[in-house]
């Protein structure tokens, strides 16, 4: 009997300490500057993913459509890109659907809340009348800024450019050799 509350007794120590080194361990890292940091990135990068994909896509088929997409790439953008969108006419003619296919934060600053984010960005553009898309890779910079709600939007949005060697290198790549020799 004695034995046995020995045991429960150094149980109920063991799990005690247990429970108290986990509940110190969380509290630090729950106040830790880093976890912060990859919370903020992750969310930079979450919403800038969102956003780059309704940038790059507009719905066109008809004219109401084309101004709700109007609508969507204001409500995802800031500063003067936003004011630049606002002037976009809506119109019928060529539609696109875009999908982010890989993205990463390449910069953030969370005192001043601007992010750097690149992207690559599958593209299909149906042409009126036509019901099969053309299929584009695009590779894109977008600035983000938080804004007052905490949401990231976009605040300047530009591509970048292919260099004839980056274009070689993919060509290659994708045939598997090199011209004028096999592999």
């Amino acid at each position: 009997m004695r034995r046995a509350r020995v045991l429960t007794a150094a149980g109920l120590a063991l799990a005690l300490g247990l429970s108290g080194t986990g509940a110190w361990t969380y509290a630090r890292a729950r106040a830790d500057d880093s976890l912060a940091y990859g919370r903020e990135r992750d969310e930079a990068l979450a919403d800038g993913r969102k956003a780059i994909a309704v940038l790059t896509s507009l719905d066109a088929s008809t004219r109401q459509r084309a101004e709700r997409s109007v609508g969507n790439w204001r409500a995802v953008s800031t500063g003067p890109l936003r004011e630049e969108l606002g002037g976009t006419e809506a119109g019928t003619g060529a539609s696109a659907r875009a999908t982010v296919t890989e993205a990463a934060v390449t910069a953030l600053d969370t005192r001043s809340g601007t992010a750097e984010l690149i992207a690559t960005v599958r593209v299909e553009v149906t042409s009126a009348g036509t019901h099969k898309p053309a299929t584009d890779r695009k590779r894109l910079e977008a600035v983000l800024a938080r804004t007052g709600e905490g949401e990231w939007k976009v605040r300047a949005l530009s591509a970048v450019p292919v260099t004839e060697e980056q274009a070689t290198k993919g060509a290659k790549g994708a045939t598997g050799t090199e011209e004028g020799g096999d592999r």
